[in-house]
């Protein structure tokens, strides 16, 4: 099984530069994927760089902030065009319905699939998803509109089954579902033989956290703590550290403040404004300067964790 990745399909802010597209990030974890936020441009991007949307299923839109959902409405109607059948489950504030309900009828009214709406509260942390692999949280953040972020956890794999040891005491097929959820096997002598023996451990369990617009909050540490991936954003630098606190964002620097008390194995920082397009190197020496692990990602890239 492949590690979880993150595909950066836009880590700019509200103004995209030639680079850096508005919000959007493909996650592919346990053979699923999950599109976060869904700026301007996403679709182009996912046809520039050929990735295939076949395991898509799930939408999770951060907040109702155009460079965080502009894109939508224009990947549904491609879905559309393109064939797509299965359903698409849309998780955002409710807000977002009530704005592209119309749209979508609109525009997608003969589409071949339906378009769900899952709407959730931003004041408080709730499981929004949960499948037999991995459980989606939001994570309550503050900014000028109703806003959160999401912890995807990955749930236990079951222990691996050596095959010798199958084929050393005869055990039968319907008795390995159950060694592999940690059972002892009995023999047909009444002997026990002890699960350690007879598998070995599954590979750790994975968890990312993205942590959309927000000004500096250690509130949600608790929530990240010891994630394998953040991202969170990074809108100025720190000598802009007025105007993150008048806009609801945060700084460089703080970001990586967040990442380190929250003990996470690396940070992405994103959402650079666009004025710190010919200066980046400078932004992510701020947050380095705090927590070295830190990266500034690039649009096109993916990240395994």
């Amino acid at each position: 099984m492949q590690s979880p990745k993150i595909t950066v399909l836009g880590c700019g802010s509200a103004l995209p530069t030639k680079t850096n597209f508005p919000a959007a990030y493909l996650l592919e974890m346990r053979d699923k994927q999950f599109l976060i936020d869904c700026g301007e441009g996403t679709q182009i991007r996912m046809r520039q760089m050929h990735l295939k949307t076949n395991r898509l299923g799930h939408i999770f839109i951060s907040h109702v902030h155009g460079d965080h959902c502009f894109g939508l409405i224009g990947l549904i109607s491609s879905f559309s065009m393109l064939g797509r059948t299965a359903e698409l489950h849309v998780h955002a504030p409710e807000t977002l319905e009530i704005l592209l309900r119309p749209l979508l009828n609109f525009f997608c009214k003969d589409s071949p699939f339906n378009v769900i709406f899952h709407s959730f509260d931003t004041e408080k942390s709730a499981q929004i998803f949960e499948d037999k692999s991995l459980t989606v949280t939001t994570i309550p953040l503050k900014h000028r509109v109703p806003c959160c972020g999401f912890l995807f956890e990955e749930k236990p794999r079951e222990r691996n089954i050596l095959r010798e040891m199958i084929d050393f005491y005869k055990i039968p097929i319907f008795q390995i579902p159950k060694i592999k959820q940690g059972a002892d096997f009995i023999t047909s002598e009444g002997d026990v033989i002890e699960n350690e023996k007879l598998t070995t451990a599954p590979a750790p369990t994975k968890r990312f956290a993205y942590c959309s617009d927000t000004i500096f909050d250690e509130k949600i540490i608790p929530f990240i703590k010891n994630v394998d991936l953040l991202v969170h954003e990074a809108t100025f630098a720190e000598e802009e550290s007025t105007r993150a606190v008048q806009t609801m964002h945060s700084t460089a620097r703080q970001a990586a403040e967040i990442a380190k008390k929250a003990e996470v194995k690396k940070l992405l920082i994103c959402h650079l404004s666009a004025r710190y397009y010919n200066v980046q190197a400078k932004v992510l020496q701020q947050a380095k300067s705090v927590f070295k692990r830190t990266f500034l990602p690039k649009d096109g890239k993916t990240y395994e964790f």
